[in-house]
């Protein structure tokens, strides 16, 4: 039954993605308020997000924490969205896709607007402690709207979302091209409160925005759990390598700033513009990877199995790895910025739509239910390497070096680039077995005679 319901899956995606064109032509005014709404969010996200780490990281430290106790403030956001994107994703029908969405929004803003008021607390535990408490209230608000906007997303457009996500990502990278700038020029025109201030103000005014046009979505209940979804071998597989990439790009929020203004002696300004290549080649190669990933679904693993040994690839090169012998120069730096961008693309962008196949394809009903359990296990792998990522990261900067902890994080994703590529090539050899025993049972049947 599963076998017949998997081939029902091929049969009709060919049709949808010779259609997903002329629907893309053809949006409603509510596919085109969706957009809007998921736009907002993605920018106003990523450029709260982004624009800490040209400078708090040296401000923290001025009030007491070290480089470890820096990383785990930005992991600590990671390790709340882990858990609530999974409570999320699994209560998505119950809560309402917009009600979380706004929700999230809503409190994303106030805990930007609270951030920019820690440099008041006293120095050392008190400011640290309300450091983790504002950032981890600003990692509930993040699940929610990401949880809720994933299933938006896959609910309004069912026959190419990794089109319509890779177009998103444009504003995830505008987000993050200006947040680190805009945020290191706020901060050295204006002090520490003006930037959140500035930005946690834009993500409230997108609030009242939202409330009038998006509209609200229904569904069922998933009777499956997070349990069944995991269970998946391939599934398993795509979650653990995204938790490693999500590992490698955590990593670089609260050690980047540090490295390149002790290498480089750069100001928090230009620190900044350090960031640009990332997001830029990211922002730039999101809709293209999104359009090839939706036009030719069965490309969409090698997608991500390129793009993770592309990031093997840059973090080996970032520092570099001092077995290589390089010598670090920045041109060379900003190079492997650009490519870790366009890598995140080529493995990110196809996830999505690839695990909602999968999941249909093992007897999961489509709707809301299911599109709400994988948007909140994405969410989790995601969650735990952001988590991974910084912690680690701030840990081997401390102990190490840049140079090395890039490597150690780039030789994470190493070992699960190369499982899944020993799980793939598996796979399509017994898929060409599976097609060509069938081909010869044909044969043999068309000889028989009447």
């Amino acid at each position: 039954m599963l076998g017949m319901r998997a081939l029902a899956v091929v049969t009709v995606s060919d049709d949808q993605n010779e259609n997903s064109r002329n629907e893309s032509q053809k949006w409603t005014r509510n596919q085109i308020f969706t957009l809007v709404s998921a736009a907002s969010l993605n920018f106003s996200s990523m450029i709260c997000y982004s624009s800490l780490g040209p400078f708090f990281p040296k401000e923290a430290e001025k009030k007491g924490a070290s480089a470890s106790i820096v990383g785990m403030i930005f992991g600590c956001f990671a390790l709340i969205e882990l858990l609530f994107s999974l409570i999320l994703g699994k209560y998505i029908v119950q809560i309402g896709a917009k009600f979380m969405f706004l929700v999230g929004l809503s409190i994303s803003g106030w805990c930007t607007i609270l951030f920019g008021l820690l440099d008041k607390a006293p120095d050392g535990p008190i400011y640290i402690s309300l450091c983790f408490i504002v950032r981890s209230m600003d990692g509930i608000g993040f699940s929610g709207g990401m949880t809720a906007t994933f299933s938006i997303l896959a609910a309004t457009f069912p026959n190419n979302v990794a089109t319509i996500m890779g177009l998103l990502e444009i504003f995830s990278g505008l987000g993050l091209i200006l947040g680190p700038p805009i945020g290191g020029f706020l901060y050295q025109s204006f002090g520490y409160e003006v930037p959140f201030f500035i930005l946690g103000s834009i993500v409230l005014l997108m609030v009242p925005l939202n409330m009038c046009i998006l509209q609200n979505y229904d569904g069922i209940a998933s009777k499956e759990s997070f349990w069944n979804l995991i269970a998946i071998p391939k599934i398993a597989l795509v979650c653990l390598l995204l938790c490693s990439i999500s590992s490698c790009i955590g990593f670089l929020d609260p050690t980047v700033s540090l490295f390149v203004t002790e290498k480089f002696d750069l100001q928090p300004g230009y620190v900044g513009l350090v960031f640009l290549g990332f997001a830029l080649s990211y922002a730039l190669s999101s809709p293209l990877l999104g359009y090839l990933s939706d036009r030719t679904p069965r490309i969409r693993k090698w997608l991500m199995l390129v793009g993770s040994w592309l990031i093997v690839l840059s973090f080996f090169l970032l520092g570099p790895a001092p077995i290589l012998h390089i010598k670090c120069q920045l041109w060379m730096f900003v190079l492997m910025m650009v490519i870790s961008g366009f890598s995140l693309s080529m493995s990110g962008i196809p996830i999505f739509p690839e695990i909602i196949s999968c999941a249909y394809e093992n007897g999961f009903e489509e709707g809301l239910g299911t599109l709400g359990l994988v948007s909140g296990m994405l969410g989790a792998s995601w969650s735990l390497g952001s988590f991974i990522g910084p912690t680690l990261g701030g840990y081997l900067l401390e102990k190490l070096n840049f140079e090395w902890a890039a490597a150690i994080q780039g030789g994470v994703v190493l070992v699960f680039s190369m499982l899944m590529s020993v799980y793939l090539l598996v796979e399509t050899m017994h898929k060409r077995r599976s097609y060509s025993g069938n081909s010869t049972d044909e044969e043999r049947t068309q000889l028989i005679p009447d």
